[in-house]
């Protein structure tokens, strides 16, 4: 597997050529996506977040449901549309599990292929990732990562902690769905940065690995320690590309990549040591085994122990769509014939910047103590 190469790549070197019907057809799908996300977002967001103020439970619930039929689009697109062949390895992945995910970052779009995992085992409006905060600012997209719960950092472990221990403490009812995703390197994988992490390995007796970078372990140490009651398992996933890495463009444009292979390792939370120390440990023998997974994969062009999956439903995608489609051209409408939906649309995005920037994330109102309050007195 090669490295990832820069956005201005030979286009010879690409699964498929730009063409300018791929081209236009991308720039709709964008558009497409784009749009509907505003929508969705100025329409639904702010409800489901005041919703919180009441249950979060269902608060999520209300959530996964609408906000994952949008995030199926993705899927589809990778699949069905641009012909992505996703290929999975390794264990059967069981359905209704609350799981901790730890994967290697081979490039900006890595995350994205975990939905094609997620939607096969309905659980797709379940995902949340930990991310760096700079992705928070995104306009429109940022307002939906923290709509959904994704967990942002700045990388700086003195003010991280404090951050990943607040959230991570709100995830703890076995009730709620949880597919908890998480990046160790802390970054994609370069070979500029391989170097510094095998010079830094080699300084301090861990691991020199080549096809991944060292992981940092106290986040992972941290969602254990906060969640370990509550987790059926640890997926550890191993993501590779044939031919070369895709970028973000490429995905939208569907000139790369021709395969996604994803190697699953199931680990019983019970088979985890307990010991932060010990699962440090734990965790840095996993991405070495990462990286004779991906040395294999360079060689042979599959890792070991290939699954058939169930193929994406074309016609439940294709309904999938169609309602966010409608609800858009409804919330649409809307906005341009009435000046009080206008007016609604305006407050609701001046609200949704402001939860995303302040980090604001209501908590449920103590109703109960006051009503036994009256009915005491």
């Amino acid at each position: 597997m090669e490295v990832c190469r820069p956005l201005k790549t030979d286009d010879k070197l690409k699964h498929r050529p730009l063409n300018p019907y791929r081209f236009f057809r991308g720039m709709i799908c964008l558009v497409v996506f784009l749009s509907t996300a505003f929508m969705l977002l100025a329409y639904l967001g702010p409800g489901a977040v005041l919703l919180r103020y009441l249950s979060i439970h269902y608060s999520r619930k209300a959530t996964s449901f609408f906000f994952g039929l949008w995030l199926s689009m993705w899927p589809f697109l990778f699949e069905k549309v641009n012909g992505t062949k996703v290929v999975f390895s390794g264990d059967d992945v069981p359905r209704k599990e609350r799981i901790l995910i730890i994967v290697n970052h081979r490039t900006e779009v890595d995350w994205m292929y975990l939905w094609d995992l997620a939607m096969r085992k309905g659980c797709l409006g379940y995902i949340k990732y930990i991310l760096k905060s700079s992705l928070m600012k995104l306009p429109v997209l940022g307002w939906g990562f923290h709509v959904l719960e994704f967990i942002s950092v700045d990388r700086k472990w003195e003010t991280d902690e404090t951050i990943l221990h607040q959230m991570l403490s709100t995830f703890k009812n076995p009730r709620d769905p949880l597919w908890l995703a998480l990046f160790p390197e802390g970054t994609d994988f370069t070979e500029e940065k391989c170097e510094k992490s095998k010079k830094f390995a080699a300084e301090v007796g861990l691991p020199v690995l080549t096809n991944v970078l060292l992981p940092k372990t106290r986040g992972f140490c941290l969602c254990l320690e906060t969640l370990r009651g509550s987790f059926d398992a640890v997926y550890d996933l191993t993501i590779a590309y044939k031919r070369q890495c895709p970028f973000f463009l490429d995905n939208v444009f569907g000139v790369d990549p021709s395969e996604v292979h994803i190697h699953i390792q199931r680990i019983p939370i019970n088979n985890i040591p307990t010991s932060n120390a010990e699962a440090a440990a734990w965790l840095t023998n996993r991405f070495k085994v990462k990286d004779e997974l991906l040395s294999d994969f360079k060689s042979q062009g599959q890792f070991p122990d290939q699954k058939p999956e169930e193929q994406l439903s074309t016609l439940q995608s294709l309904l999938n769509f169609t309602v966010i489609i409608a609800l858009t051209t409804i919330f649409t409408y809307l906005t341009i014939s009435y000046k009080l939906c206008m007016v609604y649309v305006s407050l609701a995005c001046l609200y949704l910047a402001y939860i995303t920037r302040c980090k604001i994330f209501p908590m449920p109102l103590e109703i109960l103590p006051f009503v036994k309050g009256k009915k005491d007195e």
